[in-house]
C-alpha cells in the first residue's frame, strides 16, 4: 500500500454502526479493498470511544502510517462519517438518560404514568409497568379544545383557527405570570431539560410556543415540544415522544460532543468533512441536528437500509423479507421496493410518535434460552445476555441456541478469536455444553420414556427457535395478504447464516440471500442511505373536489420548508427528491393510511387501492378524511451508485462453471435424516464469483458463519452469497408410519403452527373488519378447534374469551351433529349457548374433509359488536332485568349455508327482533354488524385454509393426533401446578367474597394429591341477580382458565387441557347459573372480575385488585324526528377505567391500570373531544386508595367528563360498598364512588352519589366523576421481613414494529 495520501478521490468515507456490544466500521477508499474494523463498543483500558478508534484504525490503514491513541484525528483526511448508533437506545433501555422535568395541561399531571391504562402482559400479577422518564412534572392551568357539531357550548370561551382547520375553543388561556414562576422554581431546583405537552398542542400549538419562550428566557438550554417533534393527534403518544425528546436529547448530544472533541478543532469547524448520523426512519441527518427522539432505532434502521439497497433488484421486483439475528433478538422487515413505516410504536414501555422503519424485534436470537418444560421444547423469550451468555462462554451460563448449533457442529471453535472465560483468553468451551445436552436428554428420557440422542435433542431446540422466527415472518407477509413464498428472504446479523436454510424451508422461499458484509449490514447500510428531513402537519379536512387545492397548496409549502431545511444543510436542488402523502382514513374508522403521491397524482384512487389490499374491502360513499400532511425530503450527495444488478448475475453464475478447490478442513456436522456427516468448510474469501457449493456445507470469513444444509446449493456472487433448493418440499403426506408416540420437537413445533394459525386469524379479522372496537381496539378473539368441538390454540386475546369460547363451539357442534354441510357457518351469542354476554358475537365454521362428510376441525371467532340493539337504545341497559331487554338473542343461526350468506335473516335478527320488547329497539349499526360478520366469517376461512395446508403436509391423522398432545401439555402443567399447592397447603381451600349487592360468591377447591384432580365448588353462591349482574357458566370457566394461567406463570398453551384436571360445581339459579332468560350483560365485566378475586383468594395468591371494570357509556343525539318514537342516539361511546392491582408476598401493587379479566386501552382524550361532545376534566391516579400494608395495593384513579350538550352516561360499576381485600395481614383497598356535579336551577351546583349502577342524564356543564377502588395490601405494615423483601429491578424490553403494537393492542383488549 502506498504510504502517500492526498485529499480528493482518495479522501475517506467511513460508515459505522455501534451497537450494544460490538462496533463496526468499514473505511472505503477510492482504488482501495474496503476496510472493515470490528471492535467491542466498550473497552475503557484501551479506548474512550469505539468510533473514535474505529476511525483511527481505518486511517492508520489507509494512509500506511501509525496514529497513537489518543491522539486527535485530522479530519481533512476523511470526506465524511456516517454512523448508527445505540447511544439513545441504550439510555433509554437502562434509564439513564437526562434528568428532565415535564409540563402538561392542568389535570393530567400523571397520564404519562397512567399511558393507555393497561398491563404489558396479560397474566402476569406482579406487573412491571414502565416508569415514566421525567423527574417531575407540572401541571399548566391552560385548556383548548376542539369543537364538535353535537356540542352546544360555543357560547363558552373565545376560539381561533387550528393548524388542522378545526375551530379551537380555548377555555382557559395561558397564565404567563404562573408560568415563570413554576419554570423559575424547576431552574433552582438544577432541571435544565423540559418536555412540554398542552392538550390539543397538535392543532393549536401556541400555548406551547409562549412556555418555550419563557424557558428560554430563563436559560433552559433543552426543550422539547410535543408540537413541533410530531404534531399528530393522541396526548399520550405525543407527550411521551416529548418526554423522550428531553430525557435523550442531551444524552446524545454529549456523546456527539465527545465524539466530535476527538478530531482536531472539532467536526463542527471541519467544513470539508460531512458527519451525518441515521435515523430511526432510514434517513440521514446532520450531527448537528440528530435528537434523542431520532435516535432510538438508529442501529437496525442501517440494516433495514442496506438490506433493501442490496436486496432489492428492480429487474423483477420481488419483495424482499430482512431476517436479522443476532444475540438476544432478531429483526425482521419487509421491504417491497419503498420503505414502510410506522407512526406510532412501543420501544422499552415508551410509546414513540415518530415515523420509524417498521422494525419488527422479536425475542429470539443466539442468546435465547433452552428450556424443557412441561413436555415441551421451549426457546427464550429469555436470554443468557453478555453475562453469563451462552453455556459456551465459559461463565456459568446456561444452554442456549448458540450452544445448540455449537454442539451440532454449526459453530467451529477454532475459526473464533480466544475471548472467553474469566480470563477472556479461553476459546468456546464445547466440552460443557455437550454435558449439558447429555444431562438434559437424560431429563427428558426419564420423564417421558422416549430414547432420544443429545444430537436430536439439540437439533429439535434449533428446529422449535427456526418455526418460533418464522411466526413473526407468516405475520408480516400471510397475515397482510402477501404470500411468503412470493419473496426473497435477505439474513444478515451475526446468527442469521447459521438459520437461513431451516427458516427459507419452513417459510417455502426459494431463494436466500445473503451480502458479504451480512454481518456489518448495519455500517454498510449508511453508505446506502440519503440524508432525510420530513415536515408534517396535522389536518381535518374531508379529501374532495372542493379541498384538493387547500391540500395541493399546503403539500406545497411544506415542500419548500423541506427543500430550504436541505439546501441549508449544502445540497444541491437536483440531487434533492420529495415524497407527497396524505394519512387517509375512512370517517368512522381510526384506521388511517399514509399514502403516498401515484404517478397519475389521485390520492382518493390510491387509497381505495391500498384499502382494498390491505383489508381485503372498501367503503363506497363514505367520507375520506386527511388527518395529517406529510412531505418527506430526501437529499443525496451527487456520487453516482453502482446499480445493483442482482437477477442478472444469478442468471449468469447459474450457467457458469467455476471450480471450488479443496475446502479449508473438514468438519463433523449433524444433520436431521443424517446425522454427523464430514462436512466441507469453505473460505468465502477464496471463492470466486460463480463458484457452487452443495450442502452439507460451511461457508466461513472473519465476521459470520453460513450453514448450507443438504438439498440446498450456495452461488457465490461477487458480493453476495445466494442459496436455493436443489429439490423440492416433499409434498406427500406423511402418514405412512401412524406412530403414536408424540415426539416432544414435532409437539413443540406444531405448538407454534398452531398458535401462528389463530394469530393470523386474528389479523385477517382485523383488517376486514369496520367497527372502532374490532378494528382499533382489538375486542376479538380467534381460535382453532379438534373435531369434537375442542379448544386446541387461542392466542391469548381477551381474557373472559379464554374458557367460554370451547363451550360455545361445542354447543354448536352437539345441536348440528349430522346436518351441516361444507360451506355452512354458524352465528350464537346465547348465554346458555356458551355465550358471555349478547354483544360478544362468536362465528363457527366447520371444516370437513376431502370427501365433504366428515368434520375434522372448527374454526371460530368471536367480537364485541357494540350495537345489537336493547332496552332504551343501549346494548346492555344496566336497567335491564331480562336477557331479551339486553340486546339480539342467538342461540343457534346458519349464517351461512353452503357459502351463501343469510343477509336477510340475521338482519331480522339484529334488528326487527330486538324491537318486539317493550321499550327496545334494534341495532342502529346494522351495515357495521354485517360488515364485522363477513370478516369473521373471513378470519375462520384464513385459519380453514392455513389448517388444511398443515392436514396436505403432514396428514390428518398426524394432525389431530398433535392437536390432542398439545392440549395434554396444558394439562400436564394445570395438574402440575395443583399437586404443587396441595403438598403446601393440605385440606380444601376455601373462599368467600361479594357483590355489593350483597350476593356472595363461595368456593372450595378440593386437590386429589395424587392425580391432581380438583373440584372448584361453587356451592353456597347467593340466588341469581333481578338485574344484570348473572354471569353464565362459560364465565366461570374463563375465570378460572385465567386464573391458573396467572398464577402457574409459564407460558403454556391456552386450550381445553388447562380445564380438564377441573371439576366445576356450580348449583343452579344462582348468579353464576342462573335461570333461563336471566339478565347477564355485566356479569361479563363485573362478576368474572369477583370471581377471580375468589379464585385467587382461595390459593391465596394475592390480595385483591380493584375487582372491577368501572364501565362508562355515553350516549346522545336522537334518531327520531321531532314527534316521531324513540329510534335509537346518534351517538354512542363506552370505555372502561383502570383502578388498583392487589400486592402479593414479593410485590407492590400497581397504581391506575387494569387487572385481571379486561386490559383494554382507554381512548385518548384528544380523540374522545375531536369526536363527541365531551370534555375530560382530570385523569389521575388516586392517591391514598390503595390497602397499607408491608407490601401496599395499587391506588385507583380519578377520571372526570364534563358533558359539552345534553347527555345520557350508562354506569356499571362494581367495590362501591366491599373493599378488595388485603391479604395476609394487609390492609383492604378503598371502595370506589360515582360522584355526578349538578347544576341548579338558582345557580348553585351540588354533588350528588349516583350509586354502581344506573343511567345518569347530564345536562351542558354537568360532570361524572369516577373513583376506582384501590387494591389490597399483603401483609402488615409492621411485618419487617416482609416488607424487606426486594421487588425484581424492572427489565425493559425493546419491542419494536407494527407486529409489537399489534400484539400489545392485542393484548390490552
Amino acid at each position: 500500500m502506498s504510504s502517500s495520501f492526498s485529499r480528493g478521490d482518495h479522501s475517506v468515507r467511513v460508515y459505522i454502526d455501534r451497537g450494544g456490544t460490538f462496533t463496526d466500521c468499514i473505511g472505503i477508499v477510492n482504488g482501495q479493498p474496503d476496510i472493515v474494523v470490528k471492535l467491542l463498543s466498550v473497552d475503557p483500558i484501551n479506548y474512550e470511544d469505539a468510533p473514535t478508534e474505529g476511525i483511527r484504525r481505518i486511517l492508520e490503514i489507509a494512509t500506511g502510517r501509525p496514529i497513537p491513541r489518543g491522539t486527535k484525528l485530522e479530519a481533512s483526511k476523511i470526506a465524511s462519517i456516517r454512523m448508527g448508533t445505540t447511544v439513545a437506545t441504550n439510555a433509554l433501555l437502562e434509564r439513564k438518560g437526562e434528568r428532565s422535568a415535564m409540563l402538561i395541561t392542568k389535570g393530567f399531571g400523571e397520564l404519562m404514568k397512567i399511558g393507555h391504562q393497561t398491563r404489558p402482559h396479560l397474566f402476569d400479577l406482579d406487573i412491571k409497568r414502565p416508569d415514566v422518564l421525567y423527574s417531575k412534572c407540572i401541571e399548566i392551568d391552560e385548556r383548548v379544545t376542539v369543537d364538535v357539531a353535537l356540542g352546544d357550548d360555543k357560547d363558552i370561551g373565545t376560539t381561533a383557527q387550528g393548524l388542522s382547520g378545526d375551530t379551537v375553543r380555548i377555555l382557559k388561556p395561558l397564565d404567563r405570570g404562573e408560568v415563570r414562576k413554576s419554570l423559575q422554581g424547576l431552574w433552582d431546583e438544577g432541571y435544565r431539560s423540559l418536555a412540554v405537552c398542552l392538550a390539543h398542542s397538535y392543532t393549536y400549538p401556541d400555548h406551547e410556543l409562549q412556555i418555550a419562550g419563557i424557558a428560554r428566557d430563563i436559560g433552559f438550554p433543552h426543550i422539547s415540544l410535543s408540537s413541533q417533534l410530531t404534531p399528530m393527534i393522541k396526548l399520550v403518544p405525543r407527550g411521551m415522544s416529548a418526554m423522550a425528546d428531553a430525557y435523550l436529547t442531551p444524552t446524545v448530544r454529549r456523546y456527539i460532543d465527545g465524539f466530535s472533541a476527538g478530531f482536531q478543532g472539532g467536526l463542527g469547524n471541519a467544513t470539508a468533512t460531512r458527519c451525518q448520523f441515521m435515523q430511526s426512519d432510514g434517513g440521514l441527518v446532520d450531527f448537528k441536528r440528530f435528537s434523542g427522539l431520532q435516535a432510538i432505532l438508529s442501529g437496525p434502521a442501517g440494516g433495514v437500509v442496506g438490506m433493501a439497497k442490496t436486496t432489492y433488484d428492480t429487474k423483477d421486483n420481488v419483495p424482499v423479507i430482512g431476517f436479522d439475528m443476532g444475540g438476544t433478538s432478531t429483526d425482521v422487515s419487509r421491504y417491497p421496493g419503498k420503505f414502510e413505516h410506522v407512526f406510532e410504536t412501543t420501544t422499552a414501555g415508551v410509546t414513540i410518535q415518530s415515523p420509524q422503519l417498521d422494525i419488527n424485534t422479536v425475542a429470539a436470537g443466539g442468546g435465547s434460552i433452552l428450556f424443557w418444560r412441561n413436555g415441551l421444547f421451549v426457546v427464550g423469550p429469555e436470554s443468557a445476555g453478555a453475562f453469563p451468555g451462552p453455556a459456551c462462554y465459559r461463565k456459568g451460563g446456561p444452554l442456549t441456541v448458540t450452544d445448540a448449533n455449537l454442539f451440532l457442529g454449526r459453530l467451529l471453535p477454532e475459526y473464533f478469536p480466544k475471548i472467553f472465560g474469566p480470563n477472556e483468553d479461553k476459546p468456546l468451551d464445547s466440552q460443557v455444553v455437550e454435558e449439558k445436552f447429555v444431562e438434559l436428554t437424560r431429563r427428558i428420557k426419564e420423564e417421558t420414556g422416549i430414547d432420544k440422542t443429545p444430537e436430536e435433542v439439540a437439533i429439535g431446540f434449533i428446529d422449535v427457535a427456526n418455526e418460533g422466527m418464522c411466526r413473526p415472518i407468516r405475520s408480516l407477509t400471510e397475515g397482510r395478504g402477501y404470500d411468503a413464498r412470493n419473496h426473497r428472504l435477505a439474513v444478515f446479523g451475526g446468527a442469521g447464516g447459521q438459520h437461513a436454510c431451516s427458516i427459507a424451508r419452513n417459510l417455502n422461499i426459494s431463494i436466500v440471500i445473503i451480502h458479504k458484509y451480512s454481518s456489518i449490514l448495519s455500517a454498510y447500510g449508511m453508505s446506502k442511505a440519503e440524508v432525510v428531513h420530513e415536515v408534517l402537519e396535522p389536518s381535518s379536512e374531508i379529501y374532495s373536489v372542493e379541498s384538493l387545492p387547500r391540500l395541493r397548496g399546503r403539500l406545497s409549502a411544506m415542500q419548500k420548508t423541506a427543500s430550504i431545511e436541505l439546501v441549508d444543510q449544502e445540497f444541491r436542488t437536483e440531487h434533492l427528491r420529495f415524497e407527497l402523502y396524505l394519512n387517509m382514513r375512512y370517517q368512522g374508522t381510526d384506521t388511517a393510511l399514509m399514502i403516498l403521491e401515484p404517478e397519475n397524482g389521485k390520492f382518493e384512487e390510491a387509497f381505495l387501492q391500498q384499502h382494498q389490499t390491505e383489508f381485503s374491502f372498501t367503503m363506497p360513499g363514505r367520507p375520506i378524511l386527511v388527518d395529517d400532511i406529510r412531505i418527506r425530503g430526501t437529499a443525496h450527495d451527487g456520487r453516482v451508485e453502482d446499480e445493483l444488478n442482482l437477477v442478472n448475475q444469478i442468471s449468469v453464475a447459474s450457467a457458469a462453471r467455476v471450480e471450488i478447490g479443496d475446502p479449508k478442513s473438514l468438519a463433523k456436522v449433524y444433520f436431521n435424516d443424517m446425522g454427523r456427516v464430514d462436512t466441507p468448510v469453505f473460505d468465502l474469501n477464496q471463492l470466486s464469483a460463480g463458484a457452487k457449493i452443495s450442502g452439507p456445507a460451511i461457508i466461513i470469513d472473519s465476521t459470520q458463519t453460513i450453514v448450507v444444509v443438504p438439498g440446498y446449493m450456495a452461488t457465490i456472487l461477487p458480493d453476495h452469497v445466494i442459496i436455493n433448493a436443489k429439490i423440492t418440499k416433499i409434498d406427500e403426506q406423511r402418514e405412512v408410519n401412524v406412530d403414536d408416540t408424540i415426539d416432544p420437537v414435532r409437539l413443540s413445533v406444531f405448538g407454534h403452527r398452531f398458535m401462528s394459525i389463530a394469530e393470523q386469524m386474528g389479523r385477517t379479522l382485523q383488517k376486514t373488519s369496520v367497527s372502532l372496537n374490532i378494528k382499533e381496539r382489538l375486542d376479538f378473539s380467534c381460535a382453532i378447534f379438534g373435531p369434537d368441538g375442542g379448544l386446541v390454540a387461542n392466542a391469548p386475546h381477551v381474557p373472559v374469551h379464554l374458557g367460554s369460547m370451547q363451550n360455545a363451539v361445542r354447543y354448536q357442534h352437539e345441536v348440528n351433529l349430522g346436518k351441516l354441510k361444507p360451506g355452512d357457518v354458524l352465528v350464537t351469542n346465547h348465554p346458555e349457548a356458551g355465550g358471555t354476554h349478547l354483544p360478544d358475537i362468536t362465528v363457527v365454521t366447520p371444516v370437513f374433509d376431502e370427501t365433504s362428510k366428515e368434520i375434522i376441525f372448527y374454526t371460530a371467532s368471536r367480537g364485541h359488536h357494540r350495537d345489537i340493539g336493547g332496552l332504551g337504545g343501549i346494548s346492555g341497559n344496566p336497567n335491564c332485568t331480562s336477557l331479551e331487554q339486553e340486546g339480539a338473542l342467538i342461540r343457534s343461526f346458519k349464517l351461512a349455508s353452503e357459502g351463501h350468506f343469510d343477509e336477510e335473516g340475521i338482519t331480522k335478527i339484529l334488528c326487527e327482533d330486538p324491537a318486539q320488547h317493550p321499550g327496545c329497539v334494534g341495532s342502529n349499526s346494522i351495515q357495521d354488524n354485517l360488515s364485522d360478520l363477513k370478516a369473521q366469517i373471513a378470519a375462520n376461512q384464513k385459519g380453514s385454509l392455513l389448517i388444511r395446508e398443515l392436514f396436505a403436509e403432514h396428514g390428518t391423522y398426524t394432525v389431530q393426533h398433535y392437536m390432542a398432545a398439545i392440549q395434554g401439555t396444558a394439562e400436564t402443567a394445570v395438574r402440575k401446578y395443583l399437586k404443587r399447592i396441595v403438598g403446601l397447603r393440605p385440606g380444601p381451600l376455601k373462599a368467600v367474597d361479594y357483590l355489593d349487592d350483597g350476593t356472595e360468591i363461595h368456593l372450595e377447591v378440593r386437590i386429589d394429591p395424587v392425580t391432581g384432580n380438583a373440584d372448584f365448588d361453587f356451592t353456597g353462591t347467593g340466588p341469581e341477580s333481578y338485574g344484570n349482574r348473572n354471569a353464565p357458566r362459560s364465565l366461570v370457566f374463563s375465570a378460572i382458565i385465567y386464573a391458573l394461567r396467572a398464577m402457574i406463570n409459564e407460558d403454556i398453551p391456552l386450550n381445553q387441557g388447562c380445564l380438564a384436571p377441573t371439576n366445576v360445581i356450580i348449583p343452579e339459579n344462582t348468579i353464576l347459573s342462573p335461570s333461563s332468560g336471566a339478565a347477564v350483560y355485566t356479569g361479563n365485566s363485573l362478576t368474572s372480575q369477583r370471581v377471580t378475586d375468589v379464585v385467587f383468594k382461595a390459593f391465596q395468591t394475592c390480595a385483591a385488585s380493584q375487582g372491577c371494570m368501572n364501565s362508562v357509556q355515553m350516549y346522545g343525539g336522537q334518531r327520531a324526528k321531532p314527534g316521531e318514537p324513540f329510534r335509537g342516539f346518534t351517538f354512542m361511546y363506552g370505555e372502561t377505567i383502570c383502578g388498583g392491582s392487589g400486592a402479593g408476598p414479593t410485590w407492590n401493587g400497581v397504581s391506575a391500570v387494569h387487572t385481571n379479566m379486561t386490559n383494554t386501552r382507554v381512548s385518548d382524550l384528544e380523540i374522545l373531544e375531536k369526536r363527541y361532545p365531551i370534555l375530560v376534566k382530570q385523569f389521575s391516579i388516586r392517591h391514598g386508595s390503595g390497602g397499607e400494608g408491608a407490601h401496599p395495593g395499587g391506588d385507583g384513579s380519578i377520571r372526570a367528563f364534563e358533558a359539552r350538550a345534553d347527555m345520557t352516561f350508562s354506569i356499571s360499576s362494581e367495590r362501591r360498598t366491599h373493599r378488595p381485600y388485603g391479604m395476609n395481614g394487609g390492609g383492604p383497598g378503598k371502595s370506589g364512588k360515582n360522584l355526578a356535579l349538578l347544576h341548579l336551577e338558582s345557580g348553585k351546583k351540588r354533588w350528588v352519589n349516583v350509586g354502581g349502577r344506573g343511567i345518569v342524564q347530564l345536562k351542558r356543564g354537568e360532570q361524572l366523576w369516577i373513583y376506582t377502588p384501590g387494591g389490597g395490601a399483603w401483609g402488615a405494615s409492621e411485618d419487617v421481613t416482609i416488607s424487606h423483601i426486594v421487588d425484581k429491578k424492572q427489565q425493559h424490553w425493546k419491542g419494536t414494529g407494527s407486529l409489537h403494537t399489534f400484539a400489545a393492542t392485542q393484548n390490552e383488549s
